[in-house]
């Protein structure tokens, strides 16, 4: 009863102090627009290793001793060996340029000591093409390596092609911002379009973007209290939390016009009507969505955390600008919405749900052949884990640089050996040995490259800090492999092994062995996040309803859909990017749990009037424009992902989330109505003992407020 009071205070106040409330919020979005660009974005994935992978701890050992350096693999056309001395060393002369290998590398380098053999001069210099490997002083991400990076375009001009980490990562931080940009702009296009379409008025859809570009402003400047959030996090929250958002506000305003028209109350009581009337289905909605991306801050692999805690943080600043801005805006401009007032487009729905019903038998007995083998086929799906699976894709400059590159020269995967500083004799045998590896092109280092007899003092400092410290040596081994395959994993496991016969304490890192950690992450955080985020979403169906079978039957047609969306890939051949592979796992879930939740209230309500058979076909036809409509709205979110992203790990998510929203939209109005008649009878006599319970609880409250 106390409670009750205390929303009913809660409810006046929204409604009768709105003009104070649209204050309040437009401080917070004008905060939130300066604190925007102090939101740092970081793009190397290899930053979220827990601290016990043995990459990170070579990785902080590296950027403690030498800094992680960045690195360009560029191929020039057309040019001369003498012209490629030329260009080498004017790049070496570039500001933030380490060190630059090239074909004349192997006549002069180091006071005139080669490292390379004459017959590797095919590896650096074919038909006139030449091939130059630069290592920055920073790192891939970091600003003075991308106007390094410009430089070094400037002085090749158009001859050049550029591949490998550095230049993944300045492209990726070039594009990132535009087609974040399109993707948001063709989704609110066509969402403007949808809405339009299943509203009764042309002003409706203005009013729900209005509380969402809000909602996702708020949330974008607020994520300044983490300080930095990974792009892949960047690229999609906003977009993902106006999909997952926009039901909140076109359910309030439907109670709204439901208490104004059709029970012909006045705007101020309509409104604290539709509050109190829609609270619980907002919040539980809004919690299932919650609970499916909070359950990503459980994966060690830290970029979870960083999304998981973004995505919760959007749906939950969503909820609340319904809750407390929403009304305001209605209460302002609900003249504009009956002025602009257009009819339904939306046809009844009573033909389907009966035709739906009648294939009940049929409908589940197809979704459980198909289910069984998908539910096998997600696990065997061809899964990548590092940057190759996220980069730029085909049809993408870089993409067609990589693979022109490749096809002159072959795969270079650059790898560093980090040994201790202790004996030039050790080292340059270590060096000689991994060099003759069969998957190695070449192997460089400051032992390898001395003179014999001549001292480590007789060279320039700087010369000597590009590969010694005081502590630790440094070797680049350039492995002919790809940055992520079995085969690439071996040979990186044989390199650790045998730095380690000659240095124990030494370590192999690059992205090779990053990914090999990540995929080992990755692959146990997915069972823990798959087992929490279901378990989350049955507890707060559970909560909702408050029967145990129900939240088990809600959920099975979206996992049925996550099944099938995740087993195509496999079917067609597909790789998957796995970090993808999770997060949608948990977005489709979280996302599409309400149109379950939706028919079976519809159907528990129907059911108090009706039998079984009449209750699921009102329940569908009563769900479906609210179902489709939504479920329309997440499809295209997720597709202006796929078609506006050069990003593969970014397009593939899209592709994924539109799919499964299809998918689950399909199951839902399919597969859930037949299954709530099926176990009717069960459903029924555990309502009956919830409500049994409630009405004991609320009679000892009476009574103990009476004494």
């Amino acid at each position: 009863m106390n409670g009750g009071m205390k929303l009913d205070k809660i409810i006046d106040c929204i409604v009768e102090r709105n003009r104070q409330i649209e204050k309040i919020f437009l401080v917070l979005v004008l905060i939130s627009i300066v604190a925007y660009p102090f939101v740092k974005v970081n793009y190397d994935l290899e930053e979220y290793l827990p601290d016990f992978a043995s990459s990170k701890q070579a990785l902080d050992v590296m950027e403690e001793e030498f800094g992680y350096p960045g690195l360009a693999r560029i191929m020039v056309e057309d040019v001369t060996l003498t012209e490629t001395k030329r260009l080498r060393e004017q790049i070496a002369e570039v500001e933030n340029v380490d060190m630059v290998i090239g074909p004349d590398t192997l006549e002069d380098v180091y006071m005139g000591s080669g490292f390379l053999q004459e017959s590797a001069m095919e590896d650096f210099y074919q038909d006139g093409n030449a091939l130059m490997e630069v290592v920055f002083e920073t790192g891939a991400s970091d600003q003075k390596t991308g106007d390094a990076l410009n430089e070094i375009k400037e002085i090749i001009g158009e001859k050049g092609h550029y591949t490998s980490t550095a230049v993944s990562k300045q492209t990726l931080q070039s594009n990132i911002m535009r087609e974040v940009a399109m993707a948001i702009g063709l989704s609110v296009l066509i969402i403007f379009l949808i809405l339009a379409l299943t509203t009764t008025s042309w002003f409706e859809p203005v009013l729900f973007l209005s509380v969402m570009a809000i909602a996702i402003i708020i949330n974008l400047g607020t994520n300044l209290i983490f300080g930095t959030i990974s792009f892949f996090t960047f690229s999609t929250a906003a977009i993902l939390q106006l999909a997952v958002s926009m039901d909140y506000s076109i359910f309030l305003l439907d109670k709204f016009t439901y208490y104004r028209d059709i029970k012909g109350m006045e705007m101020k009581p309509a409104m604290k009507e539709a509050i109190r009337s829609s609270v619980l289905s907002i919040s539980a909605s809004g919690a299932t969505t919650m609970v499916g991306f909070i359950v990503l801050v459980f994966m060690d692999f830290s970029i979870g955390f960083d999304m998981g805690f973004v995505l919760t943080k959007g749906v939950l600043i969503s909820v609340l600008t319904v809750f407390f801005l929403m009304p305001a805006l209605v209460l302002r401009n609900y003249k504009r919405v009956e002025k602009y007032s257009h009819r339904s487009f939306i046809p009844p729905c009573d033909k389907a749900a009966a035709v739906i019903y009648k294939a009940r038998r049929v409908i589940l007995l197809v979704a459980l052949i198909v289910a069984l083998p998908c539910f096998v086929a997600q696990n065997m799906n061809h899964f990548e884990y590092g940057d190759e699976a996220i980069g730029a894709g085909p049809g993408t400059t870089y993409y067609s640089d990589t693979k022109l590159i490749e096809e002159k020269f072959g795969k270079s995967n650059m790898v560093l050996a980090l040994v201790p500083n202790t004996s030039i004799v050790r080292e340059k045998q270590l060096t000689e040995a991994l060099g003759e590896l069969p998957f190695v092109n070449y192997a460089l280092s400051l032992s390898g490259t001395l003179p014999t007899g001549v001292p480590e003092s007789f060279l320039p400092k700087d010369l000597v800090e590009q590969l010694h410290t005081d502590d630790y040596a440094r070797i680049l081994v350039s492995m002919n492999t790809a940055q992520e395959s079995e085969y690439a994993f071996t040979c990186a496991e044989q390199l650790q092994t045998m730095v380690q016969d000659y240095y124990p304490d030494g370590y192999v890192l690059g992205m090779t062995t990053s990914t090999a950690d990540i995929k080992e992450i990755l692959t146990a955080d997915y069972a823990r996040v798959n087992v929490l985020s279901i378990l989350g979403v049955i507890a707060v169906v559970f909560c909702t309803f408050r029967a145990l079978l129900v939240p088990i039957l809600v959920i099975i047609p979206i996992e049925f859909a996550i099944f099938i969306n995740m087993a195509l890939p496999y079917f067609t051949g597909i790789s998957l990017s796995f970090m993808g592979y999770i997060i949608v796992s948990c977005v489709q879930l979280g996302a599409t749990v309400d149109y379950s939740i939706l028919v079976t209230n519809n159907y528990l309500e129907s059911r108090q009037k009706n039998d079984k058979r009449e209750a699921a076909k009102k329940a569908v036809a009563k769900s479906m424009p609210s179902v489709l409509a939504s479920g329309s709205i997440l499809m295209v979110v997720g597709y202006g992902l796929y078609f506006t992203s050069s990003l593969q790990g970014i397009a593939q998510m899209g592709h994924l989330v539109g799919r499964g929203a299809i998918l689950s939209v399909v199951l839902v109005l399919s597969v859930l109505p037949a299954l709530l008649s099926a176990f009717d009878s069960i459903i029924q006599r555990q309502q009956k003992r919830a409500e049994a319970r409630r009405q004991r609880r609320l009679a000892k409250k009476t009574q103990a407020v009476s004494k």
